[in-house]
């Protein structure tokens, strides 16, 4: 069958744009850091607890840790996410054109902005 599966308005477009993208790569990016940062989190949580011998407190310690770092990360990626689409937004509407460039543009700003805050 060469029919399309869906019913789109008239002019609309059939992919999606960038504001649309957004919101799954803002959240996608929360997630996958969540999940880095627990798995990271355990694992630091297991190493410096080796010493301990399993217990409320050595789990409470792990579980500490898996939050902490999980929190951490989600936090992070979401950010970095946040950056990225927002001047990819901007960028696109500015210049009016969906293309490779705004892509490379949107990625130069937010390592530039989140570099620009860290020391030497």
């Amino acid at each position: 069958q060469d029919t399309d599966e869906f019913i789109l308005p008239t002019g609309a477009n059939k992919t999606r744009g960038r504001f649309e993208l957004a919101f799954f790569t803002i959240g996608g990016c929360c997630m996958t850091g969540a999940a880095f940062g627990a798995l990271n989190g355990l694992r630091l949580g297991l190493k410096e607890t080796q010493n301990m011998a399993w217990s409320k407190p050595r789990n409470v310690q792990i579980l500490n840790m898996v939050t902490r770092q999980g929190a951490l990360w989600a936090n992070t990626l979401g950010s970095l996410a946040l950056l990225y689409s927002a001047f990819g937004v901007v960028i696109e509407k500015t210049r009016g054109a969906e293309d490779d460039l705004n892509t490379i543009a949107a990625g130069t700003l937010t390592g530039m902005l989140y570099k620009s805050t860290g020391k030497v």
